[in-house]
């Protein structure tokens, strides 16, 4: 049993390296958050044109039918 948590222990040693100190975690999210903030007007105005292009692309494909001449 001993060697068993000796082996669980070593084995998961390594992985600490893989995690950041939570002062880098902290900074990283402060940084993430900013970009947040000053995307916020750029994200506006690209949801607004997109929003244009898709309504104007519906209307050309439902408006357009084609019509039989009799």
């Amino acid at each position: 049993m001993l060697q068993l948590i000796f082996t669980i222990a070593f084995s998961a040693a390594p992985l600490t390296l893989y995690i950041p100190p939570i002062r880098c975690l902290t900074a990283f999210a402060q940084t993430m958050e900013e970009m947040g903030v000053e995307g916020r007007a750029y994200r506006g105005r690209v949801f607004a044109r997109a929003r244009i292009a898709w309504s104007r692309l519906l209307d050309c494909f439902f408006s357009s039918s084609p019509r039989s001449r009799p």
